[in-house]
C-alpha cells in the first residue's frame, strides 16, 4: 500500500509504504528529489538523488515513512552536497553522527509522519532556507529551456550553473533537465494522453526518442513504467 500527501514543509511530499503480506519489489523512478525516510526495519535513512531508477525491496511487515523534498532542498536539510550521495543510500547516522541521530531515532519510531517534517522544516531554518537559485533551476530545466538560457537566468556563466547544479541536485543541468522531463512525460501518459502526443508535447524527437530516454533513465519501455 502506497499513499503521499502534501507535507507542509517547502513544498515536501509525505509518503507512507507497507508491505503487510509478502515481500515486494518496487522500480524507483529519478525525480531530482532527495527524501529523509524512516524504516520500521533499518531507521533513518537518506535517499540521495538518483541517474537511474533504483530497485526497492520492502521485507513482509516493513513500513516506510518517506519525506520527498523538492529538487534543489536536500542539501539545505542534510548539509551535504546532492552529489556525495548520488545514487545511494545511507542511515543518516553516516552524515551526522550517532549521537546526534539517537534521540531522533527514538522519536520517528514513535511517530514518523510528524517528526520528518518537523525535523526537515527546522534544519530548513537553521540553513536559511534552501539555496536561492534552485527552485528557479529546477523549474526552467522542467520547461525545456537549455543550458545557456538557465544560466543567463540565474546570473551564472554555464560552468558555475553545472558546478551549482552538482551540489543541488547531484548532476549537471541537462540531466536533470532529461529526468524532469521523462516525469512529466510519464505523467501525462498516466492521465491518458497517447504516447506519439506526450513525445510531441514534450519535445522528444518522436515516440521511439522518448521510448528510449524512458527506458534508459527507468530502466523499461514506458508501457511496463505505467503498468506498473
Amino acid at each position: 500500500m502506497y499513499r503521499e500527501r502534501p507535507a507542509g514543509v517547502a513544498g515536501a511530499t509525505l509518503w507512507t509504504s507497507s508491505a503487510p503480506g509478502a515481500a515486494r519489489t518496487t522500480r524507483v523512478l529519478p525525480d531530482g528529489c532527495m527524501d529523509l525516510l524512516w524504516s520500521s526495519r533499518a531507521g533513518l535513512l537518506v535517499a540521495g538523488p538518483d541517474r537511474t531508477a533504483q530497485v526497492s525491496v520492502s521485507r513482509p511487515g516493513e513500513r516506510w515513512v518517506g519525506l520527498r523534498l523538492p529538487p534543489g532542498v536536500g542539501p539545505a536539510v542534510f548539509g551535504v552536497p546532492a552529489d556525495e550521495l548520488r545514487d545511494s543510500r545511507v542511515p543518516l547516522t553516516a552524515l551526522w553522527g550517532d549521537r546526534a541521530v539517537a534521540d531522533l531515532a527514538e522519536r520517528a519510531a514513535a511517530d514518523p509522519a510528524s517528526v520528518l517534517p518537523a525535523l526537515a522544516a527546522g534544519r530548513l531554518r537553521a540553513a536559511g532556507g534552501p539555496d536561492r537559485v534552485a527552485a528557479r533551476v529546477a523549474a526552467t530545466a522542467a520547461a525545456g529551456v537549455g543550458v545557456a538560457a538557465i544560466a543567463a537566468d540565474v546570473g551564472l556563466d554555464p560552468r558555475a550553473l553545472h558546478r551549482r547544479c552538482r551540489r543541488l541536485f547531484g548532476y549537471g543541468p541537462k540531466t536533470l533537465a532529461r529526468i524532469l522531463r521523462m516525469r512529466r512525460a510519464l505523467a501525462l501518459a498516466r492521465a491518458g494522453t497517447p504516447l506519439a502526443e506526450v513525445a510531441a508535447t514534450c519535445g522528444y524527437a518522436d515516440q521511439a526518442h522518448l521510448t528510449r530516454d524512458v527506458r534508459a533513465l527507468a530502466g523499461a519501455p514506458p508501457t511496463a513504467v505505467l503498468s506498473a
